[in-house]
């Protein structure tokens, strides 16, 4: 089963067997990857299986998110480590006409969440709220799921702005995809936001991308 169907099998409730599998998988995307689900984990990299399983002590569930071996994946990848993420996810849905916002796509590549986004993604595109307090940005990330991310300006915040950004991004993806969000566990404040739009958590991650 590829990366792709495991995480959209997991967003319809069907996630990996918790026994304690390390599986490795080919690079999926423009960064590698590491991937846990309960008890069952990927790495995802162009890497020899027979040296990850040499690298990660038995039992020892928290290893293949742990300093020393992402460490050891970086160097031997030659790439930088990326945070450690909570990944949520929702199915694409147009949302209430009631709730709609309105968004208008635009052409910007300036702005540092999208500079991010071009190092994990393809196909990012941007739209903003016509007043300018808020953008959603979608692009391809990792197994070439929907990726989305959101910024709200700070005259903005604490206004709801930020759910009604997330909700909408469901409207963007194609039919039928689910949409993933990635969130680092210490920013609370984004963790409600996406928790509130319907998303729920799928897994956890850290991404490796090229140096």
């Amino acid at each position: 089963m590829s990366l792709y169907d495991v995480l959209t099998s997991a967003v319809r409730g069907r996630p990996p067997e918790a026994d304690g599998t390390i599986e490795v998988l080919p690079q999926a995307g423009l960064a590698a990857a590491v991937v846990a689900f309960s008890a069952h984990f990927y790495v995802c990299a162009d890497v020899d299986a027979a040296w990850v399983a040499e690298s990660l002590p038995a039992g020892d569930f928290s290893a293949p998110h742990g300093a020393r071996f992402l460490t050891a994946l970086a160097d031997r990848l030659q790439s930088d480590i990326g945070a450690l993420d909570v990944v949520l996810a929702r199915d694409s849905a147009p949302p209430p006409p009631a709730a709609a916002l309105p968004l208008e796509e635009i052409a910007v590549r300036d702005h540092p969440r999208v500079q991010r986004a071009l190092r994990y993604r393809e196909d990012v595109r941007v739209w903003q709220t016509p007043d300018g307090s808020g953008q959603v940005l979608l692009g391809r990330g990792l197994a070439g799921r929907w990726e989305v991310a959101f910024e709200v300006v700070p005259a903005a915040r604490s206004q709801g702005l930020g759910r009604r950004l997330a909700e909408a991004a469901s409207s963007l993806a194609p039919p039928g995809e689910p949409l993933f969000a990635q969130v680092s566990p210490g920013n609370a404040a984004s963790l409600r936001v996406v928790l509130d739009a319907g998303y729920r958590p799928v897994c956890a991650e850290v991404l490796l991308p090229r140096s």
